[in-house]
């Protein structure tokens, strides 16, 4: 009866267009990524590619910070967990990490201590949807920062967390949670630790964990239903796939955007925006997936020459994370440094400035709620 009731629910599951829609179109869309990243590299093979720079100790001296602070969110597994692992080998001694589940982060963190003795972690349990955690983490990160006698800055924010949810969730706000954890928690991390990384003594930067999926969205309007995933309630069946293109398409608008404003300052040089796409990786991600779809989905896609695993995909956000500092407002795709143009409507200033100020009038409204 277990048999049946698995394959039911896996039938019913391929019978939506929007798995269709994940299947057919995610998978054209990340073949069409790589075609463009090689005939980028066959035309002009040392254009658009940005060799990585560790951080090391002379970059410190003669200023307030001994340890760089890394802060990842989503860290308690595959691209996060990856990421970590790779940064606390370099000057990043000090991470911290993003998780809704402590025991997760418990067993990363002792994890990671195995493999890098000489690592020095720290864990914090916060839920990206709800902005109250966010705040809540803020103050005890400033907190922790005293305590150990660090700099009041963070030097890297690398907003990696993101879900692919299968049905209907909302926050205790009244968001849909996809486009609460994957873009409006992004946005509200980075926005509460701008502070933190504006008053950095050497060069800081944020990197956005975003998706070749955004190729999927062709037009899109930035109003407060959009951003909230309120627009796509009135549907019957809950649209997980153009939500998730919805969400990472932001991130790059968002990227961009606040490249754009920083650009504007004087402080150009010091805080830098860049997003990153690790491609197809196999990660618990698509959990939400009937098991036997999924399983199916990784064979095709190593077949076709397109699954990465955590360990390589990880490679496009740890070129982003240690590109030069001047490095800003770029899409890093693809490893070894490559960078590519994203979709054209990603570069839309104007829908950009549109969805900073939603985001912003959100974010005021949860700071009031607060």
């Amino acid at each position: 009866m277990e048999v049946v009731k698995v394959i039911a629910e896996s039938f019913k599951f391929v019978c939506n267009l929007q798995f269709w829609r994940m299947s057919v179109l995610w998978t054209l869309s990340l073949v069409f990524s790589y075609l463009k990243l090689f005939s980028h590299g066959f035309l002009s093979p040392k254009s658009n590619v940005y060799s990585r720079r560790s951080p090391e100790h002379s970059t410190f001296a003669n200023t307030a910070v001994t340890r760089p602070v890394c802060i990842i969110t989503g860290a308690t597994s595959g691209l996060g967990a990856a990421a970590a692992y790779a940064l606390s080998e370099e000057v990043f001694v000090v991470l911290v990490f993003f998780g809704r589940s402590s025991e997760l982060l418990s067993k990363v963190i002792s994890d990671l201590k195995s493999q890098n003795q000489d690592a020095c972690l720290k864990g914090f349990e916060v839920n990206l949807a709800s902005f109250k955690s966010i705040l809540e983490f803020k103050q005890s990160l400033q907190q922790w920062l005293r305590d150990s006698n660090l700099h009041s800055s963070v030097q890297l924010l690398i907003n990696n967390a993101g879900i692919l949810a299968t049905s209907l969730r909302l926050t205790s706000e009244g968001y849909d949670q996809m486009l609460a954890t994957n873009y409006i928690g992004a946005f509200c991390v980075t926005k509460v630790l701008l502070p933190l990384l504006e008053n950095s003594p050497v060069p800081s930067r944020v990197v956005n964990v975003t998706s070749f999926t955004h190729w999927n969205v062709c037009c899109m309007q930035a109003g407060r239903e959009t951003v909230s995933g309120r627009s796509f309630m009135k549907s019957k069946c809950y649209a997980y796939a153009h939500i998730y293109e919805y969400s990472k398409l932001c991130l790059l608008l968002f990227s961009y955007e606040l490249h754009r404003q920083i650009s504007l300052t004087v402080k150009s040089h010091h805080l830098s925006v860049v997003a990153a796409d690790p491609g197809a990786v196999k990660t618990n991600i698509m959990r939400e997936i009937p098991s036997c779809v999924s399983q199916m989905a990784f064979i095709v896609l190593k077949f076709l020459g397109l699954l990465q695993s955590s360990k390589t995909g990880v490679c496009s956000i740890l070129d982003a994370a240690l590109a030069p500092p001047e490095v800003s407002g770029v899409y890093f795709f693809g490893g070894n440094g490559r960078s590519l143009n994203s979709s054209p409507i990603s570069y839309d200033a104007n829908l950009a400035k549109d969805l900073w100020a939603t985001s912003c009038n959100l974010f005021q409204e949860l700071q009031l709620a607060s």
